[in-house]
């Protein structure tokens, strides 16, 4: 393999049976063999004929819904899980951190993990004193340092986790989707030591459903779907074609169903969330010049102390929050028992040519108490228009942005 290149994988496979019995006996044992294979059991493959090289420097984004195929995929790269097929070429050492529960031993205090996590990695004692301090106080665990992982919240864990792998320099970091684990002040000191990882010439694979970070972090994308890459290349197409994947038909609404109660209290239920149009018609999306609602149908099975203000979060397809809208005089509005429908009305020519997620909340603010949310209610797609041509004035090529408001403007001239 070329010194330029930090990985290799050439049809990568990995199959698991369905319905094998395990720990079965001796006599059934005996029996099986002289079944067939397909008797013992069905073969599932979890990532399949997957092929593709990563250069050094790289950050590589590796997206997809979930049962894709990504942890696979990860845990083959980072040697705990054999390949059933295929081969796998690595330039230089590997840390990952895959999930909560993994790569310490439990029994052991975070000093004494720091440690052992570098002799696994070939590094001597001296070379990771010289670090040691710069892991804990990344970790923010300094106080804890002597206590047993065993003990640690699930936090606490993935921080010392994150800062023994990408502090003990392996010329390979892969990262799951486990530092959804931490808080969001810890995620973003995570991106950015990342980001500083792959600037010092190292590799950096990272799984994760937050397309904001995969888009800012990664400089290479990977879209798995039922176990193959389906698209690769720069990240920002391949999370295009992801979104555009998964924001098609009838995934574009996503309904609620008829129920008693739900997971946040049995006061509020929310029933419905719709996009629609000036007639109110359901719509799929909408073009830039035409005004549309967010419909949110909601139910108050008990009206005491409960004086129910709807509120709506827009965001872009990549979870960048654009704005919050909140019900005004609504407190009295929605406090009787029964069901209720309110609508936020979004003006022509204010939401750009984009993907756009609305999410929904009924609260009430005194005592604060959110009822129900859901803050991927609805996806949809706002779409150029050709009778917007006053607008553009003739410009014929993309115009950035996340809102295209028709603003006034006021001309001057000097004589």
């Amino acid at each position: 393999m070329e010194e330029t290149k930090a990985i290799k994988v050439s049809n990568l496979g990995k199959r698991y049976t369905i319905g094998k019995q395990k720990n079965a006996s001796l006599r059934s044992t005996l029996s099986n063999v002289f079944k067939s294979a397909a008797a013992k059991g069905d073969d599932f493959w979890a990532i399949r004929d997957i092929n593709f090289e990563i250069n050094r420097g790289d950050i590589v984004g590796i997206i997809g819904k979930n049962g894709a195929g990504k942890s696979t995929l990860l845990k083959v790269l980072s040697q705990i899980t054999k390949p059933t097929t295929g081969r796998i070429e690595i330039n230089g050492r590997v840390a990952s951190l895959l999930e909560v529960g993994t790569g310490f031993h439990p029994e052991l205090t975070g000093r004494e993990n720091i440690y052992l996590n570098g002799t696994i990695l070939g590094m001597t004692r001296k070379e990771v004193k010289e670090k040691f301090n710069d892991i804990v106080e990344f970790s923010g665990v300094k106080q804890f340092i002597d206590t047993p992982v065993k003990h640690y919240s699930s936090g606490m864990y993935v921080r010392l986790a994150f800062s023994v792998a990408a502090h003990l320099e392996p010329e390979i970091l892969i990262i799951d989707e486990v530092l959804a684990v931490g808080d969001a002040e810890f995620q973003k000191k995570c991106i950015g030591k990342m980001s500083d990882v792959a600037a010092e010439g190292r590799t950096v694979l990272f799984v994760s459903h937050d397309m904001g970070a995969i888009s800012s972090l990664c400089t290479k994308g990977f879209y798995l779907e039922k176990g193959t890459i389906i698209k690769e290349g720069p990240v920002d197409e391949v999370v295009e074609h992801y979104l555009n994947s998964s924001t098609k038909g009838t995934d574009l609404i996503k309904k609620y169903k008829e129920f008693a109660f739900n997971e946040w209290d049995e006061k509020v239920v929310l029933h419905n969330v719709k996009l629609i149009n000036e007639q109110k018609e359901e719509i799929l999306n909408a073009t830039i010049d035409q005004t549309i609602g967010i419909q949110v149908e909601f139910e108050v099975l008990d009206s005491k102390g409960v004086y129910p203000i709807p509120n709506i979060h827009i965001s872009n397809s990549l979870g960048g929050k654009l704005l919050v809208s909140i019900a005004p005089n609504a407190s009295n509005q929605f406090s009787s028992k029964g069901k209720h429908f309110a609508t936020a009305w979004i003006p022509k020519n204010f939401l750009n040519n984009n993907y756009f997620k609305i999410g929904v909340a009924i609260t009430t603010f005194s005592p604060f108490q959110v009822h129900v949310s859901d803050y991927d209610a609805i996806n949809f797609e706002v779409l150029d228009s050709d009778l917007n041509s006053n607008f553009r004035n003739g410009y014929v090529g993309k115009i950035d942005g996340l809102i295209r408001p028709d603003l006034y403007w006021e001309f001057e001239n000097n004589d």
